[in-house]
């Protein structure tokens, strides 16, 4: 349960992400014109989600992992972005959004690791 409610919350910041233009804080969209940043952004997560939803419909204990550490890195990647000129995610609606995979991302794996 802790996992899927994670899962939803990725899905909802990748929602929210779009709102917030996340793309131009990424290297090579940050220069696009936005509707080009749009799309670019937008398909790169059909790859993303596609293997995801695959990797725990499978019930790989690995992918899980995987995923609980991808979850745990991308929180702290938004924490030391915190500052960047492009990040729209300052609002309490997007941290509460983000923030807390973090957290249900650690107690996940906690709960892995006595299974």
């Amino acid at each position: 349960m802790v996992f899927s409610f994670n899962f939803a919350l990725l899905c909802l910041h990748e929602m929210d992400a779009i709102r917030a233009k996340e793309w131009k804080m990424f290297l090579i969209l940050k220069d696009m014109e936005d509707k080009r940043a749009f799309k670019v952004f937008t398909i790169l997560h059909l790859p993303l989600y596609t293997i995801l939803i695959f990797s725990f419909v499978s019930h790989h204990f690995l992918s899980f992992v995987i995923i609980d550490l991808f979850i745990i890195f991308h929180v702290l990647v938004h924490f030391f972005f915190e500052k960047h000129p492009n990040n729209n995610f300052k609002n309490f609606y997007s941290r509460m959004i983000i923030y807390p995979m973090g957290i249900l991302g650690i107690l996940h794996l906690l709960g892995l690791m006595y299974v």
